[in-house]
């Protein structure tokens, strides 16, 4: 940690602006800027690099922010500005789109389920439209069906999987550096305490344990994103000087 550094201030700043000035001016930007499922009607190629800028509340905000400044000054000072901007984009859209790839298959194996039950095609639209279904015909669980509505029509938001990306470079780079959570708050070297941090987010994505509406697959994609090209530059000394 240390001086605020020039790309990390600038990030901030767009991710303030994003969240506080459509409050301000009464607009809904969720449908065009946030991640949305590529079969949703909202759905926009652009949103891979956009959701990165969307938060859902000013805790979200405030948490991904102090995580990025935390983890993220020590790199940008190590890789200049220009490669610390290509390596937190790389991890943040790579973050999407595997997290997309994980509700691809989601949806998918929930949707042929359907198809079995001699749903037809039509039918799963029209209960994606409006969320009702008959359960005489469908003997999926309610718990399942809601998922399935879910993983069609809310959107990931959140620069998470971007500084996961920074928080995995971090613990490459300064692997002896001591980590604590604010309600664990003992130290631990971040060569363990990030891989536990990843496991745990792992954990709570395949067996939807989760507390609340967390993009667990999105972190862990930019965790892989992150530590595949943290660990390539740190191989190959790729550093500004």
């Amino acid at each position: 940690m240390g001086r605020l550094t020039e790309a990390i201030k600038h990030l901030i700043i767009i991710n303030v602006i994003m969240y506080f000035a459509p409050q301000l001016l009464n607009l809904d930007l969720t449908n065009i800027l946030a991640l949305h499922y590529p079969k949703n009607e909202h759905f926009g190629v652009w949103q891979y690099l956009t959701h990165m800028f969307m938060h859902g509340s000013p805790m979200h905000l405030l948490f991904n922010m102090y995580g990025l400044w935390a983890f993220g000054t020590p790199l940008e000072h190590m890789w200049g500005r220009n490669k610390f901007l290509f390596f937190y984009f790389s991890a943040g859209i790579g973050a999407g789109i595997i997290y997309t790839i994980a509700n691809y298959y989601q949806f998918n194996g929930i949707y042929e389920q359907l198809i079995s039950m001699g749903i037809s095609p039509s039918e799963i639209q029209s209960i994606l439209a409006d969320g009702r279904y008959n359960d005489t015909l469908i003997t999926l669980s309610n718990k399942t069906m809601s998922e399935f509505y879910s993983l069609y029509h809310t959107p990931a938001v959140g620069a998470s999987g971007a500084v996961y990306g920074v928080l995995v470079a971090f613990g490459l780079a300064f692997p002896n550096a001591k980590l604590a959570l604010i309600f664990l708050p003992i130290p631990i070297a971040a060569k363990y305490f990030i891989p536990v941090m990843i496991l745990g987010d792992l954990f709570f994505g395949v067996t939807k344990y989760s507390i609340g509406n967390v993009a667990h697959f999105a972190h862990v994609g930019g965790a892989i994103i992150g530590f595949l090209i943290a660990w390539y530059w740190k191989k190959n000394q790729f550093k500004i000087r």
